[in-house]
């Protein structure tokens, strides 16, 4: 694989379903990688229209059919409520379009399986934006544990924690389970987590047992909250390496707090997300921080630095670095780490194994 993404060989053509916030976000990165931002389908034309103007994309379209059916459209972004992911990814595949859709790819294994299924039989790209792969700090982080830098794997610390749904006055859309699935802090944010995790590890959770909590039965426009506030996991890695893992969406003053930690025989190593220039690592002699200095970094680390060190880079930044690689590989390319739908229906299979696990009060293996 290479670890240069390839300059596009033609003005790439997207179509956007939905139109909001994540929408914005893969807007502004689809434009970085010099695409035309041809239109967008909504919930209703008015929407649709909505979202263009706002967006700054070319048209609205009446509804995602008449979106799917342009035939100049080459990639389609799906920023639209959890439950609707697996229909309008298989629309578009089905359709002969690639496809970037926004996670959890879907709230069942089953209708992943199919998607990425799908997808080969078509030969068409599909991603699913696990962006945080895409800090330079993350790929350092990687890159010094497949060295060997860290030693022989024993254990994981992570956590995930928000704060946006902390009081019961929050609500939002993903409370639902008809629009954000069965799961909502685990499938929302603890994909993020477990992915990262075993990205940077270079291994994968084989069991685990799992705790949910709901904090707070009612909200503003839900009663009878079903989905979790709270999750708490221990895991096993393959290697028999054990970990614990924190997801919570009702963390006062946490309001991106993404971190791991991994602890081998050789050194610890930690990633911040909310400080992502850096990377701390910790051996018994002595401890050091590694700054993000393209000079200095493992070269797949150092080609998505895009400022000199002390210049902060971000999340936007993260993003945009993921579609580009992501129509890079529309154009032929193999970027290194980027996340296709089997890396979705990793997530899923996790989040399903997560709430098994917390139901039955005992270990769940999770598929290989």
């Amino acid at each position: 694989m290479t670890t240069d993404v390839i300059a596009p060989t033609r003005t790439r053509r997207a179509g956007f379903i939905g139109g909001g916030f994540m929408a914005a976000v893969h807007s502004r990165a689809a434009r970085a990688a010099r695409a035309e931002l041809v239109g967008a389908a909504s919930s209703t034309s008015g929407r649709a229209a909505a979202a263009a103007e706002r967006l700054g994309l070319g048209a609205a379209y009446d509804s995602f059919e008449a979106l799917l059916a342009d035939p100049d459209i080459d990639v389609v972004h799906i920023c639209t409520p959890n439950t609707t992911h697996a229909r309008f990814a298989r629309a578009a595949l089905e359709a002969g379009k690639h496809v970037v859709c926004e996670k959890p790819l879907a709230t069942t294994a089953a209708d992943a399986v199919e998607l990425v299924r799908l997808a080969d039989e078509r030969g068409l790209v599909a991603a699913v934006p696990f962006v945080y792969r895409f800090h330079p700090m993350v790929r350092e982080a990687r890159a010094r544990v497949a060295a060997g830098e860290t030693g022989r794997l024993l254990s994981v610390h992570g956590a995930y924690l928000q704060d946006w749904l902390s009081t019961p006055g929050d609500d939002d859309w993903r409370v639902d389970p008809a629009l954000g699935g069965p799961s909502r802090a685990f499938a929302d944010i603890g994909s993020h987590l477990v992915d990262l995790v075993e990205f940077v590890a270079g291994e994968r959770i084989a069991r685990l047992t799992a705790s949910t909590s709901t904090a707070y039965a009612e909200r503003a426009d839900h009663v009878a909250v079903e989905t979790e506030d709270l999750v708490a996991l221990v895991v096993e890695f393959a290697s028999g390496a054990l970990g614990t893992l924190l997801v919570s969406q009702v963390a006062p003053g946490r309001k991106n707090a993404l971190s791991i930690e991994l602890a081998g025989t050789e050194a610890s190593i930690r990633f911040e997300q909310e400080r992502p220039d850096t990377l701390w690592v910790g051996r018994t002699a002595a401890s050091s921080i590694i700054e993000r200095d393209p000079a200095r970094l493992d070269a797949d680390a150092a080609r998505l630095s895009l400022v000199p060190a002390g210049h902060p880079m971000g999340y936007q930044d993260a993003f945009n670095a993921f579609v580009a690689d992501a129509y890079a590989a529309i154009d032929g390319a193999r970027p290194d780490g980027l996340p296709v739908f089997a890396d979705g229906l990793r997530a899923a299979q996790v989040t399903e194994a997560v709430l098994a696990s917390a139901e039955r009060r005992d270990w769940t293996e999770v598929p290989a």
